[in-house]
């Protein structure tokens, strides 16, 4: 799964997750219900797949929250880490307030609310400490966001979620610990879920010192010792999905002229390969079975947004295929991509595995000899279970009356 500003072009992105999550994307981005009806008219002639839409949680937007679920958002998403962006209209991150009153909103609607969970104070502090010091390297980066902020973050939002009820999922989590908490609140009843990220799962801080700015991203990539950790967790089952947060940008936003890491645009480019390269560090280095990599590609995804026809194989429910050739080896280039921005973390990676063809409710959207084979087709995809957690809505009520 990936994210997108309302602003960028879906088209430049149409290979996206289409290789992941049965043709499935959610686009983290529209703060109001103009702007989510707007982008759900304009998917039909400009993409492949079929996709969702988060509603954004922002500063200023808690009267556009209903509406945004009658527009037919699959879901919420909000930042609690700095975005970074002073743009007028781009997605800005929530303070404490903010997070706490939207998910009173988002409680009433059924829907989930999914977190960027990152201390700001700390990560911003830590950063000027940096730069001020002239400490501008790929190790600085990752000095200045340390496990020790995820793990914050997520503790206080899960007593946020419990004091309001909201349901909660932890979008691209990058520690074991930060998940362990995630399962304390299960164990304690909270309905909060969480995923992380092939590049968490493939590539650590000698990575990124290696790759360079290419591999920036936040929460930033970790130590071996913390990806083991991690990889403990994606194996007893305690993660329902794992995703791309695919984050694209041109050549010049990746640049590092000036020696500062700091300056970078953060987010790897990687949705392409979401499937060959988890396949190939998962199921082929005989980490996960299959049936478990299944679970975390394709129906946790479908399940955690409600999209009831994706993520299986069963009668009556979309024809949705990936074929997967495990006998292929090849190694990535930037002529193997078909971003709009040829830029991934991966290039040069070796992987043991091959998507050879897609098919997209019974039809063969792609194959790897003939790339593309349809014309866009896109469909707007609603949260079936919305209703569902209406009905549930009225639980935290009393709760909310006292809080309010």
């Amino acid at each position: 799964m990936g994210r997108l500003s309302y602003r960028q072009s879906s088209i430049s992105r149409r290979w996206d997750d289409q290789h992941g999550c049965h043709a499935i994307k959610r686009i983290a981005g529209p703060n109001n219900s103009c702007r989510i009806q707007k982008a759900a008219g304009n998917c039909g002639g400009k993409i492949l797949y079929r996709l969702c839409l988060y509603g954004g949680l922002v500063p200023g937007n808690l009267a556009e929250i209903a509406k945004l679920a009658d527009a037919g958002a699959a879901g919420y998403k909000a930042f609690m880490a700095t975005t970074g962006t002073d743009i007028p209209g781009d997605f800005k991150n929530v303070d404490d307030y903010e997070l706490f009153r939207g998910m009173q909103a988002i409680q009433k609607t059924g829907l989930r609310l999914s977190l960027h969970a990152e201390n700001p104070v700390l990560t911003d502090r830590f950063a000027a400490e940096k730069i001020a010091n002239h400490q501008t390297k790929i190790q600085d980066y990752i000095d200045s966001r340390p496990p020790m902020v995820e793990v914050e973050a997520v503790r206080r939002a899960l007593y946020f979620a419990k004091m309001t009820g909201c349901k909660l999922h932890f979008v691209h989590l990058s520690t074991g610990e930060a998940v362990s908490e995630v399962q304390k609140a299960q164990a304690d009843g909270q309905d909060v879920t969480c995923e992380t990220c092939v590049h968490y799962l493939a590539l650590d801080t000698d990575d990124f010192r290696k790759i360079g700015p290419l591999a920036k991203c936040s929460p930033a990539l970790r130590t071996k010792a913390v990806q083991a950790q991690l990889w403990e967790k994606v194996q007893e089952g305690a993660l329902n999905a794992v995703t791309s947060d695919h984050s694209p940008a041109p050549a010049s936003m990746k640049a590092n002229p000036n020696d500062n890491i700091f300056d970078v645009w953060g987010g790897i480019s990687g949705a392409q390969n979401n499937v060959d390269l988890f396949y190939d560090i998962a199921v082929k280095s005989n980490r996960l079975t299959i049936l478990q990599f299944v679970q975390l590609i394709a129906a946790g995804p479908a399940d955690l947004f409600g999209l009831k026809n994706k993520g299986r194989l069963e009668i009556g429910k979309d024809a949705d295929l990936i074929f997967l050739d495990p006998s292929q080896t090849y190694t990535l280039t930037k002529d193997d991509l078909y971003y709009k921005n040829k830029l991934s973390a991966y290039e040069g990676f070796r992987i043991h595995d091959r998507v050879t063809r897609t098919i997209l409710r019974g039809n063969t959207i792609y194959t790897l000899d003939n790339g593309f084979t349809t014309q866009p087709d896109g469909q707007f995809l609603m949260n079936q279970n919305r209703k569902e957690g209406l009905a549930h809505a009225d639980n935290a009520d009393a709760k909310q009356t006292i809080l309010n």
